[in-house]
């Protein structure tokens, strides 16, 4: 083990018992060549890595050196995957420590795509370059979009081809989360029925998340509502820019309320409630207008697990379970609405939003409308403006601003409101994909370019209209998970 990087590790979950994960290194690559390294989440980290050779940095980012203080584990979980409970974990993903910033915040740090585990089943526990950039690309617009997210701090080719449909170009991507416990890791416990096991990872998960509720009279309580306001801000946060997870298993549902797993996932450019956009959810399960539901419904597989802990009398835990469980839709809708107001720039509450909304979004569904451009119409932004000659989008305009001044508004002050939630930028999917056929010819300029302007994604900058524009052929886009 190198100490090439000013590294802080203190490996809790490592230390929970074997029923957790597996102790397991990462498979040495051939021919490790860094690609991207994320500055900004380094400073972030405190870790310091101006003075360390390429090479050096290829070779921790790849796994193929270990930095001192490491403990390389594969964590357990399971998951409803599309609704059917699998046991799963990480198939290829190494979790190699928890690092502790100068802040004593702490931070996962794992490589994804770093070879087989005991979970890998019939998979290869590799990744390609394409899905590693395209989660690295999405997981830094996410968080410069302000919605919490795991981050990618490097992706680094590994030398060697896998094959998936055809031969691709190994990569692995360092993830960085503030855990990668999943409601999926309680459902493993829960599987196992010792609850002792389970008693020991709700205390471990509120200690490290939610340590507020340490002194709790009732932990199992209290945990499930928190979590459950964390995923709805979550979820709202998703529905502001138009994000499609794709595949909201409950693995993919994080305890610490980040965005997790960017596998099939885009960004809706039309307005279509219904949009899919992953290749395998033929029956549109994770629609766009579906996510709410999911939530709710992954919720309810997590409150499951801790009914042994909410009570000793399973009847009274399961009513008092649902009781909390039955909260979410007026919750999800107070928070949604609000959303909603400030994507308006409505200052205060009316009877006549929900409708005022409402209507809008019924005209984008009707017109086929740019979802993200509507916003920016709205905010006078110049984007494509024969969308909004429509004479029934006026009518509803001049209610709009009539609903403006209700509240004493002026229109900068609202515009203003609006210019902190609604994007100029997202990253639309031609170009998600344009950016990843080049990067994988080794032509990494769009790449660079496209990063830094989402990077701002609620400021103009030159290259801004540049992304800003649809592509007609994206009602066909189709995504895929990589693995």
């Amino acid at each position: 083990m190198e100490n090439i990087i000013n590294w802080n590790f203190d490996n809790s979950y490592s230390r929970l018992s074997d029923a957790f994960k597996e102790h397991i290194k990462p498979v040495a690559v051939k021919n490790p060549e860094l690609v991207l390294i994320n500055e900004s989440l380094a400073k972030e980290l405190d870790l310091d890595l101006t003075k360390i050779n390429k090479d050096k940095l290829s070779s921790l980012f790849t796994g193929n050196t270990l930095p001192e203080g490491s403990n390389t584990i594969a964590q357990a979980y399971a998951g409803h995957q599309f609704g059917h409970f699998t046991m799963l974990g990480d198939g290829r993903a190494i979790l190699i420590g928890e690092h502790i910033t100068n802040g004593n915040k702490r931070f996962d740090i794992q490589l994804k795509g770093s070879g087989k585990t005991s979970f890998s089943r019939n998979g290869d526990g590799r990744a390609a370059l394409g899905p590693m950039l395209r989660e690295y690309i999405i997981s830094e617009a996410m968080h410069n979009l302000n919605i919490p997210s795991t981050r990618g701090l490097a992706v680094a080719k590994t030398g060697e081809k896998i094959m998936r449909d055809t031969l691709l170009e190994g990569a692995i991507l360092t993830r960085v989360a503030l855990s990668h416990i999943r409601v999926g890791t309680f459902q493993y416990i829960a599987a196992r029925d010792k609850k002792d096991e389970l008693e020991l990872l709700l205390d471990y998960v509120i200690s490290r998340h939610y340590p507020k509720l340490v002194n709790s009279k009732n932990k199992a309580i209290d945990l499930l509502i928190d979590l459950m306001n964390k995923q709805t801000d979550l979820v709202v946060n998703w529905m502001r820019v138009g994000f499609i997870h794709g595949v909201m298993n409950t693995d993919n549902m994080s305890i610490s309320g980040e965005t997790i797993d960017y596998g099939p996932c885009a960004f809706m450019d039309t307005y279509d409630p219904k949009t899919v956009f992953s290749s395998i959810d033929h029956m549109g399960r994770y629609a766009y207008c579906n996510q709410p539901i999911i939530t709710k419904w992954n919720l309810s597989r997590f409150a499951e697990c801790l009914i042994p802990m909410i009570d000793e009398n399973q009847k009274k835990a399961i009513e008092i379970a649902t009781e909390i469980i039955n909260t979410f839709e007026k919750n999800y809708e107070e928070k949604w609405l609000e959303m909603m107001r400030k994507k308006l720039g409505l200052l205060g509450n009316h009877s006549t939003d929900k409708t005022l909304i409402l209507d809008l979004l019924t005209w984008m569904h009707q017109k086929k409308v740019d979802y993200t451009n509507t916003f920016c119409h709205l905010m006078k932004f110049k984007v494509q403006e024969e969308d909004f000659q429509d004479r029934v989008f006026k009518d509803w305009k001049k209610r709009w601003n009539e609903r403006l001044i209700i509240n004493n508004s002026s229109n900068e002050k609202s515009i203003a409101l609006m210019r902190t939630v609604n994007p100029l930028v997202i990253p639309r999917n031609d170009k998600v994909e344009e950016t990843l056929d080049l990067a994988i010819k080794n032509d990494f300029k769009m790449l660079f370019e496209f990063l830094e302007i989402l990077k701002t994604p609620y400021i103009e900058k030159k290259n801004t209209y540049k992304y800003q524009i649809p592509n007609e052929n994206n009602k066909e886009y189709k995504t895929f998970c990589g693995t």
